[in-house]
Formats: C-alpha cells, structure tokens, sequence
C-alpha cells in the first residue's frame, strides 16, 4: 500500500538521483561541459583566487651573471554569493489517497511529477546560464494601433513559456507579481496572461521572485555598461583584462569561417587560452549551415556529454542555444567555468526528515528541490562575442 512515508522514500532513494543526474548533465550542453563543485566555496560565499598574466622570474643572462629575480604568479581574489535554486512540485491529498492502493498509478504520478519539474528546471537553468543574472526575461513596448488600439509587444520572447509565473517592473516598483503566462505569440512577440496585467511602455519582466537572484550568466561578462564594472566583487576598471573579446560589428556582416577564426585568434593571442564551446542563437546556426552549404563544405557532427549532437568548427563544438540573443556567437574556454555548489541538489527537509509537507490552505503536499549554487568564470578575458551578425 502506498503511503506519505513510502512517497517520500521514493523521492530520496529513486527520484532524487535521477533528477541529479538530468539537471547537472543533460539540461543543457554547456552545463555539461563545465566542472561543478564544492570548492571555493565557504558558509554562504565563495571566495576563489583567479591567476592573471605569467610568472615574472623568467628571463636569458649571462654564463656568470645575476639570476632573475622571483616575481611570483599574479591573482586577483573573486568574492560572491551562493545563489538559491528551487523547484517544486505539488501533489492533491486526493490524488495520494485515490492511488494508495495501486502503486503502478502511484508511480505514474510521481513520474509525471518529476517529468515536469524537470523539463521546468531545464528551461530555466539554460536561461540563467546565458543571463545577466537580473532575471530579467524581456521588455515591453506599448504603441497604439487602429482606433487607439493599445498594442504590447516585447523585445524578444526568448525566455518566456506558457506557465511560467512573471514580475511586473516599472523601473522603481512591481505594479504586477505572480502573472501567469498562458500564450506566447512567438512570430509578433506578444504575451497573453491569465489575468488582466497592465503594461507600460518600457515595463520589464523579470521571473517571479528572481530579480538580481539568479547566477551570474555569461551574459553579465560582456555587459560593459557603468552599473557592470564589478564582477565578483572586483572593480574591472581596474583590472582591464576581466573584459572578455567582443566583435560588436558595427555593420551587419554575414557569418563566415573567416569572421569566427579572426575571433579565435585574438582570444588565443591576447590570453594564450584556446575556445573550445561555441553558442549561438538559431539564427546564426541557420545562416551558418547556409554558409557551409553555399560552399559546398560538409557539417561535421559530434556528440557531447549528455548526448548533446552539434555542429563542429576546427573540431569545437558549435551548439545552438534558445537563450542567446539573435544574432549572436559565444567562443567560451569551458575549463575557466565552474558551477560551485554547497551540494548537489537536494530536498528540502523538515527537522524530522519529512519532504512532502502539507499546505496550511489547501489540501495538497508540495516537495521542493534545492540547490545552493553561483557560476563562476576564472578568466573572463578569455571568453569571446560576436554580435550584429547578418542572418537574412
């Protein structure tokens, strides 16, 4: 017979592994080219010494002359917060209940549960992984159309999805908070809520509960804007090479093996470090494949950890990522990344070890998966962006 005690067994000794295992390899592809650990990391920060530059004790002399002097390896100290990540899934007392006496139903219930939380945390650590670490998801534009028509349209829709839950922000306030999605008009961009949302032109939204909460994701390296000189706790106008490569071009220009070596290059001259990931938004995935095809070149192909398929440029991996903004090509060195986590996720638990826990207003039991986590780049300056790039 199926019990409370029995399900929570079950979330412990058969689900959690294999949630683990789905979110830390098979999420998303960069998440499993990079090392995730408990380095670093100490009580709720974590605090990493990053090298820069070569040891300056080196150098040609004389057969009898001075050695050189010891110039030790140079560092620069990161400092930053653990982020929490959570997901959580609900189930009715009645549902528990209607299927206490067939486990096979029960399971089933259970496997949709963790389907669903799954294919929700996926969705939302890609996202982080290539954001700013806001939260931001888009931004809102509101003109009038035929007989004043009030029309709202965003910037992009990349990051929104029927179901999830938004925060309105008018740049000072949250005018709106817990707006459920129910449509996303991907081909005009617009968004439909399940209750009435008034949107302001330049209104933002930010995942429920998440402005300025969530990892520092690649995106953050390249914004060079005032409010962005510190990173991890450094000023980065005082340390220049935390900037990393970027080819804004300032006229659009089509993809080309030619653009994307051009950009290899200076990352490797400028840092000695060699890319090994390249992420690109779909656009220029098509436009590549285009390019390849127009030159009558074959695509070569191979497969990642995970068993993610991609593309491959010289031999690195060229993946396509929703996340990235149109038009755009990420050259990352993998190694310099690390996901450092107090622990792999986890449930949360009471003091007497329970994982379903009651709802004081509703007659359902929720369990909430945690994880304590930031994203880490050791050496910015050796990642790289492309950006502008012609696809039409």
């Amino acid at each position: 017979m199926v019990t409370l005690n029995s399900a929570q067994e079950a979330l412990k000794s058969v689900y959690l592994g294999v949630l683990s295992e789905q979110l830390n390899i098979k999420a998303n592809a960069f998440l499993s080219q990079i090392k995730q650990s408990s380095k670093d990391v100490y009580g709720k920060e974590i605090i990493k010494l990053a090298p820069y530059g070569l040891n300056g004790g080196i150098a040609s002399g004389t057969e009898d002359g001075s050695l050189p002097m010891s110039a030790g390896h140079k560092f620069v100290q990161f400092k930053t917060g653990l982020k929490n990540l959570y997901g959580t899934i609900s189930i009715t007392d009645k549902a528990i209940r209607a299927s206490a006496s067939n486990t096979g139903a029960f399971v089933n219930l259970l496997s949709d549960e963790m389907e669903s939380l799954i294919k929700s945390s996926a969705f939302n650590l890609g996202r982080m992984l290539y954001g700013d670490g806001t939260g931001l998801l888009a931004t809102a534009s509101v003109t009038s159309g035929d007989d004043e028509e009030t029309i709202t349209t965003y910037d992009s829709v990349k990051n929104l999805v029927e179901g999830m839950k938004v925060d309105v922000f008018n740049g000072s306030t949250f005018t709106k908070e817990g707006a459920t999605i129910v449509y996303v008009d991907r081909k005009n961009k617009m968004v439909t809520f399940d209750s009435d949302v008034t949107i302001a032109n330049g209104d933002k939204l930010y995942a429920s509960g998440s402005k300025d909460n969530e990892i520092t994701g690649i995106k953050r390296l390249f914004d060079t804007s005032s409010g962005a000189k510190m990173l991890y706790g450094v000023d980065r106008t005082s340390y220049p090479w935390l900037y990393p490569y970027e080819n804004a071009l300032s006229t659009s220009t089509s993809i080309s093996d030619s653009l994307i070596q051009t950009a290899l290059n200076s990352i490797e001259e400028e840092t000695g470090e060699q890319v090994d990931f390249i992420a690109m938004s779909g656009d220029v995935r098509t436009a590549y494949q285009s390019y390849l095809s127009e030159n009558r070149r074959n695509i070569d192909m191979s497969t990642l950890s995970g068993g993610f398929k991609t593309m491959t440029y010289a031999g690195i991996p060229v993946v396509y990522e929703r996340f990235v903004d149109d038009g755009t090509m990420y050259l990352l060195n993998t190694k310099d990344f690390i996901l450092h986590q107090l622990c792999d996720w986890e449930w949360l638990e009471t003091e007497n070890g329970s994982i379903l826990i009651p709802s004081a207003t509703t007659p359902t039991y929720s369990a909430t998966l945690v994880k304590y986590a930031e994203l880490v780049c050791s050496r910015p300056g050796a990642q790289g962006k492309i950006s502008n790039i012609k696809t039409e």
